[in-house]
């Protein structure tokens, strides 16, 4: 990262095979993220920004071309360093908020400190901050099915920002959330990004998501067709 970027892609092509033809997800997507960035991946549904979003996530490895995270080249990554990648430095925030039923909403949040091995009393105060963060620390001993779709949202977040990652990857995570919802998490998101720096990057093709946004990354036919800085104007700023 000694250029300052967190991200940068370079002659990305993504193909599946289909039948006995391959489909092409992206094509050439060329792009440099800047830590601190607030942006979104945006355009129709079958554009390439989740097939993206995978590919900057380490959770998929393109058919041609580089992308380098954090100062990594994902597609020279073993499944094991992939995995390290994405534990100790990304945070996750999907559609469907993924909580563990079985879990209490602090074990949820406590979950990925398990797994970097972090020891009992740092865990304790890392997860009561993240609960903090997003207004949930008196819901800590409830199971996930006794919450609401925001409420479980906000769990969601707090789990992806509890060990501070540098880069989250957030796709579509409003898209079942009421617009009241939606513009609190939203709220929280800006938020957490401006105090602790934290690096976001949506996929996303909801209203909602993209009044928010500082950049906006346009994706049609798997390729980039505008990248633009933007003004936000969420509500109470311009908006609603």
């Amino acid at each position: 990262m000694q250029n300052g970027n967190l991200i940068e892609t370079f002659d990305l092509v993504k193909q599946f095979p289909i039948g006995g033809r391959k489909f092409t997800a992206l094509r050439d997507v060329n792009m440099k993220v800047r830590r601190g960035e607030f942006l979104g991946l945006v355009g129709p549904s079958g554009s390439g920004k989740t097939t993206l979003l995978n590919i900057i996530g380490a959770l998929d490895k393109p058919t041609s071309g580089r992308t380098v995270v954090i100062g990594m080249d994902t597609g020279k990554l073993s499944h094991k360093e992939s995995a390290m990648l994405r534990s100790e430095y990304l945070g996750f925030i999907f559609q469907t908020y993924n909580l563990l039923p079985v879990y209490t909403v602090y074990e949820n949040v406590e979950f990925p400190l398990l797994l970097l091995g972090m020891e009992e009393k740092k865990r304790r105060e890392m997860v009561i901050s993240a609960l903090k963060w997003v207004g949930l620390d008196d819901r800590a001993r409830s199971r996930p099915s006794t919450l609401s779709g925001g409420e479980s949202q906000r769990v969601a977040i707090a789990r992806a920002m509890v060990k501070r990652p540098k880069l989250v990857l957030a796709d579509e995570p409003t898209a079942n959330l009421d617009a009241e919802n939606s513009f609190n998490v939203l709220d929280m998101m800006v938020r957490l990004n401006e105090e602790l720096e934290t690096t976001f990057v949506f996929a996303t093709h909801d209203d909602k998501v993209i009044r928010y946004l500082r950049r906006k990354i346009t994706l049609n036919d798997g390729r980039i067709v505008e990248d633009i800085e933007t003004v936000p104007s969420p509500p109470g700023q311009g908006g609603e």
